[in-house]
């Protein structure tokens, strides 16, 4: 049977295990975000592991040698001094280091098992396609764990099925490709990456199950051309309109902004339901969606339900830091929290929604006090160097060293550092280079930069009546209070 109600993969580290656990539970469908993971586990072990969770996930991982290496390396007893950094790892490519390639393996095992605990309701893991070096030993962790649905947004993630139909091959896990996309490649270059099973295993593999797999588009295009080239079963869609959280797709033509910066969305930019319900898969609408009359109105449409980010990332059991949440939540309580869609700030080009809190990076002159630097390169474009080898570049990096690796000027202008930013976010803030002093104030490390969709200013309504804070369990019960009840039926929203 299908969820009415999808939680939304909200990354680096809100959509946490906590999280999507208490959604799931509850009989919908928790999602835990797949980005970063690898580094999110590695602080989470320099902290001291305080909570046990990763002990507990690392002791269940069936390939013990694997766990006990990264436990050895990574583990800090009562965790790290606050003035010493975070452990740094090298950055994804093509070609990942085995060293590199296991974390991701562990990680993802990791926060899916944990999401799992206490029920055997299914539980799903959302993944961006422009972050593809780490598709393939993610994708297998999570699948270790028993993952049952895979999302993917953030691209056209065509060739997903077609892994996922492999790892859960009947003779067990077999070896998998994915193509890296790199600017400038001839049609000759060997661009694609490989995973194979069997060089991590441990003794015989395991069979596992093969994971449904939900695609997240924004236009009836992109829908069509999921569901008439995947090259394996694509098993619903989800709709994201233009007001959701995190990343946006960008509006269809010429860009213009509006008067306050924004980019706007048009008559092509809409999507139609009804052709998209006559594409006979489930699809569930998101962006703006967060209320029980949105879900009213979405099962009236045909639709399976609904996808919600915004009003679970304040609930308790989200990784954004507790302070974020009570700051954030004040704002909307007096009708003062405000989204800006910001048009630059991502390296990817794409719209990024950026929550407008004082003292982070939404103000321009905390920004402008972080030196640029790329360091983790979650975001890095893939290109071909002059050299004719593969190299890496980030709009957020340093201007000069952008510029030299043949990146546009213009493209670095307002760019952020949004894989430190997110980290920071769920509270694991790296230290900036020459910042180590046990008196270390809050500017010297990471600033946050807080993404949630334009309904951040209606999220109070899940507030139980003189609470500050409110729970998972409090945004379900609100959503389902009217799912029964019939709503007037609108056939196109704004994607």
């Amino acid at each position: 049977m299908n969820p009415k109600i999808i939680q939304g993969g909200m990354g680096v580290g809100v959509s946490t295990w906590s999280l999507a656990q208490a959604v799931s539970k509850f009989g919908q469908l928790g999602v835990v975000s797949g980005t970063a993971l690898d580094q999110l586990m590695i602080r989470r072990l320099a902290d001291g592991d305080p909570d046990g969770a990763m002990r507990r996930g690392l002791d269940a991982f069936p390939f013990t040698d694997m766990a006990r290496r990264i436990w050895q390396e990574y583990f800090v007893p009562g965790g790290k001094p606050r003035e010493v950094p975070y452990p740094a790892t090298p950055m994804h490519q093509l070609r990942d280091p085995r060293k590199v390639v296991e974390l991701c393996i562990v990680s993802n095992f990791l926060e899916v098992f944990l999401a799992k605990e206490g029920h055997d309701n299914p539980v799903g893991i959302n993944f961006l396609e422009k972050v593809q070096t780490v598709h393939l030993p993610s994708i297998y962790g999570a699948m270790l764990a028993g993952v049952g649905y895979v999302l993917m947004g953030a691209g056209i993630p065509l060739h997903i099925p077609g892994v996922l139909d492999l790892f859960a091959h009947p003779a067990g896990p077999q070896d998998a490709e994915y193509k890296l996309s790199v600017t400038g490649a001839p049609a000759d270059m060997d661009t694609v990456m490989r995973f194979d099973p069997a060089d991590y295993a441990e003794g015989p593999l395991p069979v596992l199950a093969r994971p449904r797999f939900l695609a997240i588009v924004s236009s009836n295009t992109l829908a069509t051309t999921m569901l008439r080239r995947a090259n394996g079963r694509v098993d619903g869609l989800i709709l994201e309109t233009q007001i959701a959280g995190g990343h946006n797709a960008p509006p269809r033509g010429k860009l213009q902004l509006s008067v306050i910066g924004e980019p706007v969305y048009g008559q092509r930019d809409q999507v139609n339901i009804e052709d998209l319900r006559a594409l006979g898969v489930p699809i569930w609408l998101a962006g703006g969606y967060g209320s029980p009359e949105k879900l009213r109105e979405a099962l009236d449409l045909g639709a399976a339900g609904i996808q919600v980010g915004t009003a679970f990332e304040f609930a308790d059991e989200s990784g954004l830091r507790a302070d974020f949440k009570q700051r954030l939540l004040a704002l909307a309580r007096t009708e003062n929290a405000t989204v800006f869609t910001d048009p630059q700030a991502s390296p990817t080009g794409f719209p990024f929604k950026v929550a407008r809190l004082a003292g982070t990076s939404s103000e321009p002159e905390i920004y402008s006090q972080r030196p640029r630097l790329c360091n983790l390169g979650f975001l890095r474009e893939a290109y071909v160097a002059p050299d004719s080898r593969i190299a890496y570049r980030c709009a957020a990096e340093p201007v000069n060293a952008y510029v030299a690796k043949g990146g546009k000027l213009e493209d670095t202008i307002g760019r952020k550092c949004l894989c430190n930013a997110l980290m920071a976010n769920v509270g694991y803030a790296q230290l900036l280079p020459g910042q180590a002093s046990e008196s270390a104030a809050e500017t010297q490390f990471e600033p946050a930069l807080i993404t949630a969709g334009d309904d951040l200013s209606t999220v109070a309504r899940f507030l139980p009546q003189g609470r500050t804070h409110y729970t998972a369990a409090d945004v379900l019960h609100s959503l389902l209070s009217l799912s029964a009840e019939p709503a007037p039926v609108q056939e196109t929203v704004n994607a």
